[in-house]
């Protein structure tokens, strides 16, 4: 361990940014220093929002204005005083970018290096002249197919796409792609005018007229008389009658693709992408290069080719020109001994930043891949691959739960990763409730005792061993063993859900039977293929043979929706079990809502009581006001300047443009009639401001209200306030709301439960809560499926199914499948030790050089 005295502290004096109460710490710099406590107890408030943001704020002051508009800038801190707080770097949990064109090749730069040795070092056809690396980029015009402009996908608009209802006349819309209200009449008022008969069935209007009204480029000005029979209007034409206006026809496909490409407007995108059918471009095949781009090879593969192997395979490919012991290195210094010197140096700097990758249980990745299909944790894990080979020196890394979704094999590899950075000279702040990563902390700084208003202190801050005599913090229970591990039911089968030969994504032809009536948990190094098999091709089959589709990925923009490459089909059927199950529900990570109008409240439904029992009031009665005027999305009830926002925004020339609480209703929503009505003495906005915690005190005698505020307690999210935006609710969170607002429900048996990674984000104490709901979910007849990494949940379910051996194409098969004491005896499971040592007496606290060691 570092001689932390010698290294100096970053002061902290007064901090009360969220709930933290006016603390004050002494966090060591050149360490590793893990913030812990349970969930919502301050520990990202001090880290991320204290420590970061002031860092952040400092760093944005020795550049211009003008470029800190280009910033995503933190909010400044309520803080006193903050010492010897170095430069900061953050890596946080996050999706990744919204486009497609941002890929693994680009987040880690290998593409660079790639695109670079294609251009000095590739093989060229004879008589092709150089390209410079730019021309292997689908993101520049250099690189980019001319056809598909380097999306690989083409976007088209069809009759069918356009006219999804043939039977329906011109007057009836069947053309559902002209604009709605006004803009269509138009449209139809004119092809009258043009002689075109809009009364008669689409499909049986002369192929040559419907080809004309949905494609084509003329635009015709003709008089428009709205209201007229077909007979007026002809009439008036030839006596040259003056019209009410002159109209101009727009094609159909030009209404779409000239709405798609010039509107402002979200909606009317979505609107227009409904119309656009993406397929593979039949210029490159998918792969968004140039011909004479993709006539350059490397090892008899092309650019787009080498991109779409897994790192893991790609480093093979290196490894022998980075050791120069490839054959066609040794011929190449005999013709092209400047080429040789490329592709060994390229090669060696590529294998570097591969080496890192790989350790982070990242092999199986290919460069090719989109972020927004990455998961935060993948993409936070390559953003740290990233710093570790840049040779940062005295710089803050402040992470977010680096070990999420990671299994324990791979988080040995992470701990490796960040000794790594501290070796260099810097420092690391991580926010963490994995054990095995806060084991060989250096320091320890825990926040607590619990979550919300009852959080906010600095319970502890130094060495690990010191925790051990802090009564009040939760961590030290898990730390050191002292809770001793959640035992399992030890529940039989009712029955078997059987799948037989199942392929997505790396899984071929495989067969398996998941256990009805217990809870099962599948298990696998990041990257085997338990999502593939559970939260996918399990959740579609089950999905199709109960009548009711599974939901479908929603992008977040219609530009994304169109640019991203289509799903992997899942093959394979279900033999036997299905008459068991009635219901499926997936409880996934997805956000309960994309804009802050979504929150807590309104998701869960209890909003629907509150304002049910404000409504009630003798007050709201005599002005008869009803549940509708409690609502912060109706104009009667909200505040008319923010229209129930709460917020305005105020644009700043030079600086980023800021939300300011609204100057009529400072941040209540509501208009002032609205809040003079009170229930027990708060206004509907007092209610929205109060936690859980909170709002469970203040509706003891509402039951309508606490059975849901019961369940949110029961699954750890007491400290989230009923108002709380759903754009502030992490991916955990969500899911975990997700789950309260299912078990409020009347339970009932038959029904199908399937979780994906329900641990993230969760302290060990949330994660106790968290399995007494789940085991009750069972105890009624229900099933429960959950994929995760944590072990100490996998030793307490009844059934285990263990996915690998490794990952990518080393994985996607059934390795062991049983009764946790089962798994853990089984020798080819890579999960069996970690499984085994989590069913035994216990956890020790080991130094950091033991911690990295595997176990046996």
């Amino acid at each position: 361990m570092r001689d932390i005295k010698a290294s100096g502290f970053v002061r902290v004096r007064g901090a009360r940014e969220h709930n933290l109460k006016n603390v004050d710490v002494d966090i060591p710099r050149d360490a590793l220093v893990v913030f812990t406590g349970v969930s919502g107890s301050g520990k990202s408030s001090l880290a991320f929002s204290t420590l970061y943001a002031e860092a952040q704020r400092r760093y944005l002051e020795s550049v211009s204005p003008y470029a800190r508009r280009l910033f995503h800038q933190m909010e400044v801190p309520e803080v006193d005083e903050i010492e010897g707080l170095p430069p900061a770097v953050a890596l946080q949990q996050q999706r990744g970018s919204p486009t497609t064109r941002s890929s693994v090749g680009s987040v880690t730069t290998l593409a660079n290096l790639l695109r670079m040795l294609y251009s000095r070092a590739g093989d060229y056809p004879p008589g092709q002249p150089l390209l410079y690396a730019d021309s292997f980029s689908p993101n520049t015009p250099e690189g980019a197919c001319p056809r598909c402009h380097g999306l690989g996908r083409v976007h088209e608009v069809t009759e069918a796409s356009m006219v999804p209802d043939p039977s329906k006349t011109i007057r009836e819309r069947a053309v559902a792609a002209w604009p709605m209200a006004w803009g269509g009449q138009n449209l139809r008022d004119i092809l009258i005018s043009l002689g075109i008969n809009v009364d008669t069935p689409w499909r049986d209007l002369p192929k040559k007229v419907r080809d004309w009204i949905l494609f084509t480029e003329e635009q015709p000005q003709v008089p428009v008389y709205p209201g007229w029979s077909h007979d007026e209007i002809q009439r008036a034409i030839r006596r040259k009658t003056e019209p009410a206006y002159m109209g101009t026809f727009s094609s159909a496909k030009r209404h779409v693709t000239h709405s798609y490409a010039t509107t402002q407007s979200a909606m009317m995108k979505k609107r227009a992408a409904r119309f656009m059918i993406a397929s593979l471009c039949p210029a490159c095949g998918g792969k968004r290069l140039r011909p004479e781009s993709l006539s350059v090879r490397f090892e008899g593969l092309d650019f787009a080719e080498m991109s779409s192997l897994p790192m893991a395979h790609f480093s093979r490919i290196f490894a022998p020109y980075a050791e120069a012991k490839a054959s066609r290195l040794a011929a190449l210094r005999e013709t092209h001994p400047e080429k040789a010197m490329v592709v060994e140096r390229i090669a060696a700097d590529l294998c570097r930043r591969l080496s890192v990758l790989i350790d982070l249980g990242l092999g199986y990745l290919t460069l090719e891949r989109s972020t927004p299909t990455l998961s935060p944790g993948e993409l936070q894990r390559l953003r740290l691959a990233t710093q570790v080979v840049s040779n940062l020196f005295g710089v803050v890394y402040v992470m977010d739960e680096p070990s999420a979704g990671l299994h324990p094999a791979d988080t040995e590899a992470l701990l490796r990763a960040l000794d790594g950075l501290k070796a260099m000279g810097n420092s690391l702040f991580v926010v963490e409730h994995e054990m095995d990563v806060i084991r060989c902390a250096d320091w320890i700084v825990d926040v607590g005792p619990a979550a919300g208003e009852h959080g906010g202190e600095i319970l502890y801050s130094g060495p690990i061993e010191g925790l051990r005599r802090v009564v009040a913090s939760e961590t030290r229970r898990h730390l050191f063993n002292e809770g001793g591990r959640t035992p399992g039911r030890g529940r039989e089968p009712t029955g078997w859900l059987r799948l037989e030969g199942v392929s997505r994504n790396n899984l071929k032809k495989v067969d398996c039977a998941f256990p009805l009536g217990v809870m099962t948990m599948v298990t696998g190094i990041s990257g085997s293929g338990k999502s593939s098999l559970v939260s996918q091709a399990l959740v579609e089959l089950v999905a199709d043979a109960l009548g009711a589709p599974a939901a479908a990925h929603v992008p977040p923009d219609a530009e994304v929706a169109l640019d991203e490459r289509p799903a992997d089909i899942t093959e394979g059927r279900i033999v036997g079990g299905l008459e068991a199950i009635g219901r499926l529900i997936e409880v996934d990570q997805k956000p309960i809502g994309r804009t802050p109008r979504s929150n807590l409240a309104t998701y869960t439904g209890l909003f629907d009581h509150v304002r049910a029992l404000f409504a009630a009031t003798p007050e709201a009665r005599k002005r008869r006001y009803d549940a509708g005027r409690f609502s912060f999305n109706v104009a009667k009830g909200r505040c008319p300047r923010c229209e129930g926002e709460g917020f305005v925004m105020v644009e700043l020339l030079f600086l980023p443009s800021v939300y300011a609480p609204c100057p009529i209703c400072h941040g209540a929503r509501y208009n002032p009639e609205t809040l003079e009505i009170r229930y027990r003495g708060k206004s509907i906005a007092d209610v929205l401001a109060l936690t859980v915690e909170g709002a469970w005190d203040f509706f003891g005698d509402a039951p309508n209200v606490c059975r849901s505020l019961k369940v949110l307690r029961e699954v750890g999210l007491g400290y989230l306030r009923l108002g709380q935006p759903a754009t502030e609710i992490s991916g955990g969170e969500a899911q975990r709301i997700k789950l309260a607002t299912e078990l409020q429900r009347a339970r009932r048996g038959g029904t199908l439960y399937i979780l994906d990674e329900p641990t993230t984000g969760l302290h060990p104490t949330d994660v106790e809560r968290l399995l007494g709901q789940l085991h009750a979910l069972v105890d009624v007849g229900n099933s429960v499926i959950l994929v995760d990494h944590d072990m100490k949940v996998a030793a307490a379910s009844d059934w285990v199914i263990d996915i690998g051996p490794g990952a990518g194409d080393e994985g996607g098969r059934i390795v062991a499948s049983g009764p946790p004491a089962s798994v853990a005896a089984c020798r080819e499971s890579r999960t069996a030790p970690y499984l085994d040592r989590a069913m035994g007496k216990g956890w020790t606290v080991r130094t950091n050089r033991s911690a990295r060691k595997k176990p046996s």
